[in-house]
């Protein structure tokens, strides 16, 4: 988790249970790797690599497993943030502050806090390292360490930030410009864009776009404003049935879409930004603009690349539908640092860590882990100040909807739930 203790940007937890279907995981020999007993503060019984959503949230449940005292997570931040917010915060919804509480107020109580960074795993003996060449050996691993974000790859940032118009709900530290671009515009082009990389929820990019056309239409702006999202991927969103339904309100509401265009630079003394054409590789186009929303180039963790527990990209390598590893028994990884071919959201991990719980309940039993993830996913798509469509799927990018309603049309419920209902039951529910 790279600066801050932010989580994933996507914020419906399906509703209820945080539960999904039972299934049945194909029966294979596996024998377990442990460590020995190590001196007090040496040694944890499960030890939890990240402290945002998917290491809270499972550190609580394995302290119900093995004991105040067993459990630990490694997290340098002070502040633990409900990043889902930040979309809101960005079109001038809701404030900053009431995304982000002190990390310590979320560890579970009786759960060891380390507050330093990992340099290193070595699960071939059980053990992670710390920054000062601190080693802390563990029986079991859990890899929650999040996504990392790359401004540095686009020339010209992070520093064009200290320049006016241009803003970023993917960071604490350019969220709340994103709003002062939105509301600073007066005419020109409105640029909103999608990296070429995995990113924490697809939809994400987008919503900021609605709430600024809504927010200009609000207040008179909305005919001086050529909207644009320029895209790398070459559809709108990844299951047909909400993307039928946004290409609609793009038309609606005259919104330009540029497939295939990424964006390599930003000139924010001139107020330009470079997109190359992904059909045309080394083709750029230039850009003016008199607001750009950037969405950033993602990846994993530094630590993880290269590492022994990633594959060769650098995500978490675990099975796909217990989050176990596939080569150390002992070893698990949830949320935005696998491997899972799924959408990276803050619903993803909520439905993951009732899996995983069950996993790692078997395993402590030396028996085979059965329930299975069905790479269930949600990003509440924000279409306007009091709307949202509900987009709920699964692995094969096949709707798998909560509600007894059509979730492909806009709604003023959905919003409330995404706005109000979502941080409580974040807070009050699942980290705990």
């Amino acid at each position: 988790m790279s600066g801050v203790g932010v989580v994933s940007s996507c914020s419906c937890l399906r509703p209820g249970t945080w539960l999904l279907k039972p299934g049945m995981q194909k029966m294979s020999s596996f024998t377990l790797h442990t460590a020995a007993r190590c001196a007090a503060k040496d040694y944890y019984e499960v030890l939890v690599l990240g402290g945002g959503t998917g290491g809270i949230t499972m550190s609580a449940r394995m302290k119900r497993k093995v004991g105040a005292g067993n459990v630990a997570v490694v997290e340098p931040s002070k502040t633990h943030y409900y990043q889902p917010l930040w979309t809101l915060v960005g079109g001038g919804a809701k404030q900053l502050a009431t995304s982000a509480r002190p990390t310590e107020s979320v560890m579970p109580k009786g759960v060891e806090w380390i507050k330093s960074r990992v340099t290193a795993l070595d699960p071939d003996k059980n053990c992670v390292w710390l920054e000062n060449d601190i080693k802390i050996s563990y029986k079991y691993l859990i890899i929650a360490l999040g996504i990392s974000l790359h401004y540095e790859k686009i020339k010209g940032l992070p520093e064009g930030f200290h320049h006016p118009k241009i803003g970023s709900n993917y960071s604490v530290h350019t969220v709340e410009k994103t709003w002062k671009a939105l509301q600073d515009f007066k005419e020109g082009n409105a640029i909103f864009t999608f990296p070429n990389t995995p990113v924490k929820c697809a939809g994400a990019p987008q919503k900021i776009m609605y709430l600024s056309e809504a927010y200009w239409r609000k207040t008179g702006k909305r005919s001086k404003a050529n909207i644009m999202f320029n895209t790398s991927l070459g559809v709108i969103f990844g299951v047909k049935k909400y993307a039928d339904a946004l290409l609609e309100i793009i038309k609606e509401r005259n919104i330009a879409v540029n497939y295939k265009h990424n964006l390599v630079e930003v000139r924010a003394d001139k107020q330009e930004a470079v997109f190359e054409n992904l059909d045309k590789p080394g083709v750029t186009e230039v850009y003016e603009y008199e607001m750009l929303h950037v969405t950033p180039p993602m990846g994993p963790p530094d630590v993880l690349i290269n590492s022994p527990v990633s594959d060769g990209v650098g995500w978490v390598d675990v099975d796909k539908e217990t989050l176990q590893h596939k080569k150390y028994p002992n070893v698990f990884g949830i949320g935005d640092c696998t491997n899972l071919p799924t959408s990276k959201t803050a619903a993803a991990v909520a439905a993951q860590s009732g899996v995983l719980d069950k996993t790692i309940s078997l395993v402590m039993k030396n028996q085979l882990p059965t329930k299975k993830y069905d790479g269930y996913t949600s990003c509440p798509l924000v279409t306007g100040y009091n709307k949202v469509i509900l987009a709920e799927f699964d692995y094969d990018a096949q709707p798998l909807e909560t509600f007894p309603v059509d979730q492909s049309k806009e709604r003023v419920t959905m919003y409330h739930m995404k706005a109000d209902m979502m941080p409580f039951l974040y807070w009050n529910a699942l980290l705990k």
